[in-house]
């Protein structure tokens, strides 16, 4: 005969094992859609590409373009020097010039190697049809040791991972206030000079500025790990699970590393740059490839994660030490009268 107590042990185990059940399939549910469904529908949302000419010679360019439904954001300028320059800059994809010797393709594989083929696909598509041919310059190559962005796109998860893994660490050995901020810097510091020696130094994979790009490695970092820990400092463990699940499942997979983030389904390319995961892969393209240009948005994003984080972290200190001290008071006082 079982003891009155058993129904109640059962009940939570049950209860326990219910919850695995059904949570289970659910997590892994979530993760295919939020890594397939972005890759199954990657192609080309008012992605920017410009148009140079004059304009009764790119008038029939873009109108051949538009057809895309709105596949392109067509950016127009005078020349292939200004078309040239904006490559550059980060503001278009690549650029279409139309010259008297035919049309000539603009592209930047060091920014996407999957747009740049893409574009060259198109152009030549569109060429073919008209009988003419097109010759592809790159105005920003990849690097000749990473032509496909491999290596770029296969760093987003291991700088994820040691974000994540940082800011658990200072959770579990129970670190705060400022030796909890000193010891998320430092960690972030030095992943970010030992990711540059890999890639840069030794792979070969950047070819920008080393200290710049161990800056952004290391910021990129610690946005991840910053944010792991101030939201576990507020609310306590179960805010590392929350912030590493949102990383994983959402700022891997919505990135845009692989392609460009206007390849990926809206919103999730917006999204995408609003993580650390994207904001630190377009930012790093930027630093290594670009000397910088368009690196402000994303460098703010990276930034005000660790700020947000960091502060995070110092707030959940201030607010344990203050419950404890008020909970030692009356205890004081207690003693006083005794």
């Amino acid at each position: 005969m079982s003891s009155p107590s058993a129904t109640p042990t059962r009940a939570p185990a049950r209860r326990r094992l219910i919850a695995v059940v059904v949570l289970v399939p659910v997590i892994a549910a979530l993760a295919l859609w939020a890594f397939a469904w972005p890759a199954a529908r990657t192609a080309p949302r008012d992605l920017p590409l410009g148009v140079a000419g004059p304009a009764a010679a790119t008038a029939q360019v873009e109108r051949q373009l538009a057809q895309k439904d709105g596949a392109f954001e067509i950016h127009r300028y005078a020349d292939e020097a200004a078309a040239r320059e904006a490559v550059e800059d980060r503001t278009v994809y690549g650029a279409v010039v139309v010259t008297p010797q035919g049309p000539e393709l603009l592209t930047a594989s060091a920014a996407s190697p999957t747009v740049a083929q893409l574009l060259q696909q198109a152009v030549a598509e569109q060429a073919a049809a008209e009988g003419t041919q097109v010759r592809t310059v790159d105005v920003v190559p990849a690097p000749e040791n990473d032509p496909r962005g491999a290596a770029l796109n296969a760093s987003v998860l291991p700088l994820a991972l040691a974000g994540i893994a940082a800011g658990a660490a200072v959770t579990l050995l129970g670190l705060r206030g400022m030796r909890a901020v000193s010891a998320l810097v430092g960690v972030a510091a030095l992943i970010g000079v030992i990711a540059a020696a890999l890639a840069h130094s030794w792979l070969g994979v950047l070819t920008g500025d080393w200290w710049a790009e161990a800056g952004v490695l290391a910021l990129a970092t610690l946005a991840v790990s910053a944010a792991v820990a101030g939201l576990a400092a507020l609310i306590g463990t179960a805010g590392v699970g929350i912030v590493a699940g949102a990383v994983m499942l959402f700022g891997n997979p919505f990135s845009g590393a692989p392609s460009a983030p206007q390849m990926l389904p809206e919103p999730v390319g917006v999204i995408g740059q609003w993580l650390p995961p994207g904001a630190g892969t377009t930012l790093l393209r930027s630093v290594s490839f670009f000397d910088g240009a368009a690196a402000t948005g994303p460098a703010l994003t990276l930034t005000w994660w660790a700020a947000l984080g960091l502060g995070a972290v110092l707030l959940g200190s201030a607010l344990k030490a203050r419950k404890a001290s008020a909970e030692r008071a009356p205890e004081r006082e207690l003693a006083t009268v005794g």
